[in-house]
């Protein structure tokens, strides 16, 4: 992995991309610097039919066996509250990831059959809960890893739902990739360096 001192970074991508396994790499090294250290991986998917559940169950075992000691906390939600309770000095915190932690809040199963006043609740909720989120990781104790897609690269999609779920995701990135002080894009496996300030 890179000699450069682990921070708070967020990793952009595609699909197997390779974002998830840098921020596992990163989680990886920072267990291996100090025996003091410890690494919790936030985990934001939720098993909503047989193939989901499937894939994660092979990302943990994956995960379990390149990276032993990263704990695993399921947070679909409230990611403002896990950073809260799980960020210090010695503890490294990687959430995986922003773009289903967005659809959790915005897209959530049964949205299809909300009417107007639950669709502006939602709404509300989520302005909210990024607007904790963004705070929370402005007032982290210790570093933060965070893994996002970037869907924004292709052809206009179809349908108005899917266009505002792509644009809140561009604003949501780069309202995270301002506050943190190095951004990565992964492409094929490689990491290209967007942003990386000085501490």
């Amino acid at each position: 992995m890179n000699s450069k001192a682990i921070t708070t970074e967020l990793i952009l991508g595609g699909q197997k991309s390779g974002k998830s396994r840098r921020a596992e790499l990163l989680a990886r090294d920072w267990l291996a610097q100090s025996p003091a250290h410890a690494a919790v991986l936030v985990a934001t998917g939720q098993p909503w039919d047989d193939e989901m559940r499937q894939r994660i169950a092979r990302h943990q075992r994956d995960r379990a066996e390149r990276v032993p000691g990263l704990a695993t906390l399921e947070e679909p939600r409230d990611l403002a509250a896990a950073l809260r309770d799980h960020s210090s000095a010695s503890t490294l915190v990687v959430v995986d990831c922003l773009t289903l932690w967005l659809t959790n809040w915005t897209l959530p199963v049964g949205a299809e059959d909300m009417g107007a006043p639950e669709r502006e609740a939602l709404a509300r909720g989520w302005a909210a809960q990024c607007q904790a989120f963004l705070t929370a990781l402005q007032q982290a104790r210790g570093p933060i890893v965070l893994v996002g897609n970037e869907i924004g690269l292709g052809v206009i999609p179809l349908g108005r739902e899917v266009r505002a779920f792509v644009d809140a995701l561009g604003a949501l990135n780069q309202q995270v990739a301002q506050v943190c002080p190095r951004v990565t894009l992964m492409a094929a496996g490689l990491p290209l360096t967007l942003k990386d300030s000085p501490p």
